[in-house]
């Protein structure tokens, strides 16, 4: 049976072409998934008849909508004022079973929102949290939460060490992942009052393959496969570590401009090769971890790839049934 997801085309930096380029790609790609996309009709169809892609356009149905929550809208401004949104409408069909998943490039806030207002949390789910992979020099590993919520309690980090854990053995094929708290020293004793409780209640998890504190630094050393922390640390890691590798990449092209044609060619070349292996559109978007559905989040710059790269998330999500192994894994630690 087919997977079915439902696409926001509204959302985006590229919006709407990117985001259908992007399903066009899955479909060529996926012969089991239905595409809802959804957003204004006239700009989807436009951007349809424009994509030369082989792909299957039975497969794709266009669900219109007129109202698009800007990216600058406070999550509760976006509650209020934006019923008719593609955002309102998606976490509709997912509620009503009309769609198996719900992925967006736009608002995070407003999505995250709309999903655990409309689906709401899973049982025994406090706080849901978004789950970002990042390539590091020895693999992925997962990072959570990093933006759903910035005022988190002991209680929601452990519960996010459990469901990250599970997303990463379940979604990454990573065997008993290593799950780490990140703190300011390894130390048992290091870091904040929320660090310190938390750290108590992840190391008396015994479902948990808990190795303790991870320092900053150590999040490329092949220190962990799981880094928990509260959203504002989160997004504060995800965005430093995004806006270096894109200055490093960019000041390193710039050095060797000068270099002869043969010398800046090979350069460019592996660099170009490096920045493969660690492009964030590889791992497509990022699921909010313990809703009571499938949403994924993609970053707001996201190119076709990217939300291809997501749509293979949501549908490997739902095929592998990452919610039923997430209740059953927090039912135990309770």
């Amino acid at each position: 049976m087919a997977v079915r997801i439902a696409v926001d085309a509204m959302g985006g930096d590229f919006a709407p072409q990117a985001i259908v380029q992007g399903v066009a790609l899955a479909a060529s790609q996926y012969s089991d998934i239905e595409v809802l996309l959804v957003g204004d009709e006239k700009c989807i169809e436009s951007s349809l008849a424009s994509e030369a892609a082989d792909f299957d356009r039975s497969r794709i149905t266009i669900i219109h909508t007129e109202e698009v929550i800007p990216m600058a809208a406070a999550p509760v401004e976006a509650l209020r004022k934006y019923k008719k949104s593609s955002m309102a409408r998606m976490a509709a069909l997912c509620k009503e079973g009309e769609a198996d998943a719900m992925i967006s490039a736009g608002n995070t806030g407003a999505f995250a929102a709309v999903a655990q207002l409309t689906l709401r949390p899973l049982p025994q789910v406090k706080r849901p949290g978004i789950a970002v992979t990042i390539p590091s020099f020895y693999g992925p590993f997962v990072l959570c939460d990093v933006g759903a919520n910035i005022q988190a309690k002991p209680q929601h980090l452990h519960e996010y060490a459990i469901m990250a854990g599970v997303f990463a053995e379940r979604l990454l094929d990573i065997e008993k992942p290593r799950v780490a708290l990140i703190s300011t020293g390894e130390e048992r004793g290091k870091g904040t009052g929320l660090i310190k409780q938390t750290y108590e209640l992840l190391s008396q998890d015994a479902s948990l393959n808990f190795i303790g504190n991870a320092e900053g630094r150590e999040l490329f050393e092949d220190r962990c496969d799981v880094a928990i922390c509260d959203g504002f640390v989160g997004n504060i890691i995800l965005k430093f570590v995004e806006g270096l590798a894109e200055g490093f990449v960019r000041t390193i092209k710039r050095e060797v401009e000068d270099e002869p044609e043969e010398i800046r060619g090979k350069f460019l070349s592996a660099i170009d090769r490096v920045w493969a292996r660690h492009d964030y559109s590889r791992y497509g978007g990022a699921p909010l971890l313990g809703i009571n559905g499938v949403c994924i989040i993609c970053h707001g710059r996201s190119n076709r790839y990217a939300i291809s790269n997501a749509i293979g998330v949501a549908k490997r999500f739902v095929e592998r049934d990452i919610n039923g192994a997430l209740v059953s894994r927090l039912a135990q630690a309770n």
